[in-house]
């Protein structure tokens, strides 16, 4: 449940009529209509202007006391417990401003004042794997992140709470009207590079991104695997890590869920990733999972793993006599 109630004069006061009543058009917005205070239709302190309306859910109210702890899995993470509920909190890179109109909580820690941002797993499909169980994200404090698919900030702007100051995330979206939206919240984070272009291009914007740790992908393409594919042969490093978002629907909607995500996840294999984990995003998102794993990992090997290697392909292994004269030469040299 995330809703929470707030002491604004409630929700109801929006022109239902109450039960057993004939349904009216009036406003019941709490103003001072001709029936008087506390009338019929919505006056103050009237039936449909209480506070605590109906859709106002069990949460955390203004004023209450709060604790918030450390996530136990992701670092830069919090949970807020409060008397009714448990929520997802990011601190607020930005105090005092909030993004898409999410709660905000503020905690006393000593002297200091640290406000929290509430993260909806139903408005963020990251937010949502979290609160879903899933292991690892790979976003953490000092991060860089590579975010496909920014929208109008609303998941980019936690993600920039979680890298912090010494964190970065390139944020790239294709359209002009969310991509506005994008802009004017990065304004106040200044870990946040706005990039308003297509990711079918990498190259277009390959001076603006440097080599990243993660990379993050939700722009819900039938090719959205070569689209990841490309933008990490750009920007992610050799053992970087990968996020994904998939719709089934736009994959294949012929096809049911689950087989629509393990078509996409044979794709990331061809484009080298490697995937390490799984999870479906209900009830946040139908149909929807999200995949997370290594980009081209790094195999190590052993000298004698790797002479092993080359014996098997042809190539004879030099033998000790020609090692030791090779050495006795460069040292006269």
């Amino acid at each position: 449940t995330w809703g929470y109630k707030m002491n604004r004069g409630g929700f109801r006061g929006r022109g239902g009529s109450s039960r057993g009543e004939p349904k009216r058009f009036g406003r019941g917005d709490g103003f001072k209509r001709r029936s008087g205070p506390g009338g019929r239709r919505g006056g103050f302190g009237g039936r449909r202007g209480g506070p605590g309306g109906r859709r106002g859910g069990p949460g955390a109210q203004g004023g209450q006391k709060v604790a918030i702890e450390p996530h136990p899995a992701f670092e830069g993470v919090f949970i807020m417990h409060s008397k009714n509920d448990d929520a997802l909190v990011t601190k607020n890179m930005a105090p005092g401003v909030s993004v898409y109109n999410e709660k905000r909580v503020t905690v006393e820690e000593g002297e200091k004042k640290i406000e929290y941002r509430v993260w909806n797993p139903f408005r963020s499909k990251l937010g949502a794997a979290i609160v879903g169980g899933i292991e690892n994200i790979y976003i953490k404090p000092g991060s860089k992140v590579l975010y496909l698919g920014a929208a109008s900030g609303t998941t980019v702007s936690h993600v920039s709470d979680i890298v912090g100051e010494t964190g970065v995330v390139y944020a790239v979206e294709f359209s002009k009207r969310s991509g506005r939206d994008l802009v004017n919240m990065s304004k106040k984070r200044t870990n946040v590079i706005p990039i308003i272009d297509d990711a079918r291009y990498p190259q277009r914007y390959r001076m603006l991104v440097g080599m990243c740790d993660v990379v993050f992908a939700d722009v819900a393409q039938p090719d959205q695997a070569r689209i990841l594919g490309l933008n990490a042969q750009y920007f992610v490093k050799n053992g970087g890590h990968f996020v994904i978002s998939i719709k089934a629907n736009c994959i294949d909607s012929t096809l049911p869920a689950e087989a629509a995500f393990a078509k996409e996840v044979a794709r990331l294999r061809v484009e080298k990733f490697k995937p390490q984990e799984q999870l479906t995003l209900e009830p946040y998102e139908r149909d929807h999972a999200v995949v997370t794993g290594i980009y081209r990992p790094i195999v190590k090997q052993t000298a004698q793993e790797t002479l092993g290697d080359a014996t098997e392909e042809g190539v004879e292994a030099p033998a000790e006599d020609s090692q030791f004269f090779f050495i006795s030469i460069c040292s006269c040299i």
